[in-house]
């Protein structure tokens, strides 16, 4: 076998594992929306908190804040899957961003439909290509995971057959997360890229993303209004 392969077993409920199980993440539920342009604003402002080393994780090396703009400026609400988690101060403390329809050039980092290292072609049909990102603030909850099985139940509905995830060598937590999945990863220097085939749409997948989304919504709405409530003093 190539030193530079790690070829992990994809059983049959390996991959439809996420996003299936209800009750499971009911008991770890956390609100993640569909994001729009109505968000480009706070998805920029994700981006730029990210330090030098959690851009690394997440790029594959560390971007400039202009590179990080371009990146923000040119992404496509309609066509790809954009999503995130808001914090009680409406702060966007994970973000994920899955293209579809995509398949990188070369063993490249996430992010590079951003930067032109990805190919539109007929052949793509079915590919997607995962980047997340959690602000250290948020670290330890599991949004890493629960952005993760989002974007799988997400890619089922939409007919993602194979997801690709580029991310640096040394982003254990997140490699982590896709072995558990069950893909197949191949390592190049500094970089890995993991491909996870994907089971097909399910009822369970359709239900599960309608109602993740009507809650997230709703979560949104709820904080919202508590920060709109002025502040209580003292009687």
């Amino acid at each position: 076998m190539d030193p530079n392969t790690i070829a992990l077993p994809v059983t049959p409920t390996a991959a439809p594992s996420c996003g299936t199980s209800a009750l499971q993440r009911m008991r770890v539920w956390v609100p993640i929306r569909t994001l729009g342009e109505r968000h480009r604003v706070a998805v920029r402002a994700h981006l730029l908190a990210l330090d030098a080393h959690d851009r690394q994780l997440r790029f594959g090396y560390a971007l400039s804040d202009e590179r990080l703009q371009a990146y923000a400026a040119q992404l496509d609400f309609e066509r790809d899957q954009i999503f995130g988690t808001f914090d009680r101060r409406l702060r966007l403390v994970a973000l994920g961003h899955m293209a579809l329809g995509r398949i990188a050039v070369g063993h490249m980092a996430v992010g590079h439909t951003a930067l032109g290292m990805t190919a539109d072609t007929d052949s793509a049909s079915g590919h997607g290509e995962l980047g997340l990102s959690v602000l250290s603030l948020a670290r330890g909850r599991g949004l890493g995971t629960r952005l993760f099985e989002h974007a799988v139940m997400h890619g089922r509905n939409r007919g993602v057959h194979t997801l690709h995830i580029h991310l640096a060598r040394e982003n254990m937590p997140m490699l982590a997360i896709v072995q558990r999945a069950g893909a197949h990863i191949d390592t190049t220097g500094s970089e890995a890229l993991a491909v996870l085939p994907l089971a097909g749409e399910t009822l369970g997948t359709q239900i599960g993303e309608l109602l993740g989304e009507r809650a997230a919504a709703l979560d949104f709405c709820l904080k919202v209004q508590t920060l709109r409530e002025p502040t209580q003093g003292p009687v």
